[in-house]
């Protein structure tokens, strides 16, 4: 048993002879000169990743068999992480780890000789292994250290029912290393099964093919037959309930959440079936959704077969179920064709905001999808405003540069706004009819594939005449940073309306505004709460005794109301009432997308400590994806 490692020290040698990596690709690209000598075969669309040490162009990988035991005393992972490399790999296998340890490595029942490079930061650590020739199966034993990234551990009292622990991962972009070794990669693909022990009682599940029902002996098995990135690596265990919604699909939560879950995500049978209408097959058999504990990061995450989501979409009135409309359309753009490198991920997230507003509008309607529209050009408009004035202006590129950043830092407006007003300009352009049969085209064609910007592009330009290209600036959108100005104008009757009942606000007449808080949607609240400013400040306690807004159970109208009294309505927001609200919806919702703006807001508007301390209440329920970029943000100093 070997203990916590060294950076680059050499951690087991089976035999006399020195592991010496740097002769071992000398003797790989010597073979390699040798006639009928071929050590690997190029994957499809390589594009060398700089967040990845791994090594698929010498040594592929394309199955994965896991044995893990959960322990939720020591809130660590450990077993056995078992690689099948394909014939003629070259004589060393590089993977990524973060934080991992690694007790032995064996090929073919035959101890190997391995080594951890010295660690990054950001990347963490190569662990390099040196192969048999051939090797059929490597065997990692290894466990996962306390506090690994893409883990949260929650206590009993963190959850919705209170009574049992809960575990749940997040691995994209690049955590997936942080509890598995492995090409964390999102240009690399591979099937996987598993076996996972968990505390009885508890259900586990995966991205995979999953039990409806708790085993008594707590013992699971998966299997994913269709090839995945590591990013789309997943584990939730928990007391967990299923209840079906349709012939494919159905909803995992908590028993207290379970029947809100099912009412809200009512038309997911519908929404599969309008998206295979418009872009083919759904390929991965089943599509659930798992209702996470509030900490959760993320909106949602698109796990195959099994997506992550946030309950703070459970509204009861099902206005936010584009969030489901968003995963699901991940089937085909990201799951299905998959960016190469995180430089890439707008051909992830773009192609997904576009399909997922094609979804919305053919269930609830083109007025309801302008509204969406709508919000995206708004986002966008901002985070171009911010990156800008902020000398950032290189990240508002579409074909990002990241190497040496946290590609996370990269999931935002830019990728999915951008990118979706991009792909809309397009469809303008063409017509729908042109447009839609491309799209169905290119993801039955790059199925199970990863697609880099230039292979997109030679793509695009096989479909585009020389004067469509010079209509839409291709290279602009792609390559130029900013927002072009020939992006399509969001149109929205229903924000229009919105409007008319701002400007008689303002102007004395308070029987403009609505009667209830029902009485508009959540993206029409949002849209006005947005319109607020300075002006409006004095209308704040009305605003708060007609629709109660401070304390609401909508997480979404929530996030706006809350900045808005911070940044504009001071007296009220120092009131005893909206400070515990506040505290309370800081402390109980772990989603970024929430709690990053109100923290700034407090920040920008003299109030850090006071953002601070709300902030040492809440870090320990966050996921480290959550609490990393509030620390930035606070300059919280990690002990």
């Amino acid at each position: 048993m070997i203990g916590p490692q060294q950076a680059g020290e050499v951690l087991h040698t089976p035999s006399p002879v020195p592991f010496l990596h740097a002769f071992s690709f000398y003797l790989a690209a010597l073979l390699l000169l040798m006639p009928g000598c071929q050590w690997f075969s190029e994957p499809a669309m390589h594009k060398p990743d700089p967040h990845s040490y791994s090594n698929p162009h010498e040594t592929r990988v394309d199955s994965l068999h896991l044995t893990l035991k959960v322990d939720f005393d020591t809130q660590t992972l450990s077993g056995t992480a078992d690689w099948f490399p394909v014939a003629g790999h070259a004589p060393s296998l590089i993977l990524d780890t973060y934080g991992l340890d690694i007790h032995s490595v064996e090929g073919d029942g035959r101890a190997l000789q391995f080594r951890l490079g010295a660690h990054d930061a950001l990347l963490g650590q190569a662990l390099e292994i040196s192969l048999h020739q051939p090797t059929e199966r490597v065997r990692i034993h290894y466990s996962t250290r306390k506090g690994a990234r893409a883990l949260q551990w929650l206590a009993a009292s963190q959850t919705e029912g209170g009574q049992h622990p809960y575990l749940f991962t997040q691995s994209q972009s690049i955590l997936a290393r942080t509890w598995i070794p492995c090409m964390d990669s999102p240009g690399q693909r591979f099937r996987y099964t598993a076996e996972v022990d968990v505390p009885p009682g508890l259900l586990a599940l995966m991205s995979a093919e999953n039990p409806t029902e708790t085993r008594a002996d707590g013992r699971y098995t998966f299997r994913m037959d269709q090839p995945v990135p590591a990013y789309l690596m997943a584990l939730a265990v928990g007391k967990l309930e299923f209840r079906p919604l349709g012939e494919r699909t159905g909803v995992y939560a908590e028993p207290v959440m379970l029947d809100r879950a099912v009412y809200e995500f009512t038309d997911m049978e519908q929404m599969l079936a309008t998206t295979e209408s418009l872009y083919g097959p759904y390929v991965w058999g089943r599509y659930d959704v798992l209702v996470l504990p509030p900490s959760f990061p993320f909106g949602g995450m698109e796990n195959p077969r099994l997506t992550f989501a946030t309950p703070t979409i459970i509204t009861g009135d099902r206005s936010l179920v584009s969030l489901i409309a968003h995963e699901l359309a991940h089937s085909w753009s990201g799951n299905l064709v998959t960016n190469a490198t995180w430089d890439d991920f707008w051909l992830n997230e773009g192609f997904t905001v576009y399909v997922e507003m094609r979804i919305m509008e053919a269930l609830y309607g083109p007025d309801y999808a302008a509204m969406l529209s709508a919000i995206a050009y708004a986002d966008v408009s901002e985070e171009v405003k911010s990156l800008t004035a902020g000398g950032q202006e290189r990240k508002t590129r579409l074909a990002a540069h990241t190497r040496g950043e946290d590609p996370d830092d990269g999931v935002g407006p830019i990728a999915y706004d951008k990118g979706y007003h991009f792909l809309l300009l397009i469809e303008k352009t063409i017509g729908r009819v042109r447009w839609d049969a491309f799209l169905k085209s290119y993801f039955q064609k790059n199925a199970f594939k990863s697609m880099h910007t230039e292979g997109f592009l030679s793509r695009l330009d096989s479909l585009l005449s020389a004067e469509e290209e010079r209509r839409i600036w291709v290279q602009e959108w792609v390559y130029g940073t900013g927002l072009p100005v020939n992006c399509p104008p969001p149109l929205s009757s229903r924000f229009a309306a919105v409007d008319s009942t701002l400007n008689s606000w303002r102007n004395g007449d308070s029987e403009a505004l609505p009667t209830n808080l029902d009485a508009w949607s959540t993206h029409e609240w949002v849209y006005f709460l947005r319109r607020l400013d300075g002006q409006d400040s004095i209308g704040a306690t009305e605003l708060d005794r007609r629709y109660r807004i401070t304390g609401t159970p909508n997480a979404e109208i929530g996030c706006v109301w809350y900045q808005w009294v911070i940044r504009f309505a001071p007296p009220y927001a120092n009131q005893r009432t909206f400070t515990d609200a506040l505290e309370a919806y800081m402390t109980r919702i772990g989603r970024r997308k929430f709690i990053m703006p109100i923290y700034k807001a407090l920040k920008e508007t003299g109030q850090a400590d006071r953002a601070l301390s709300i902030y040492e209440q809440a870090r320990p329920n966050y996921h480290s994806v959550a609490s990393h970029s509030v620390d930035a943000l606070l300059g919280w100093k990690v002990d």
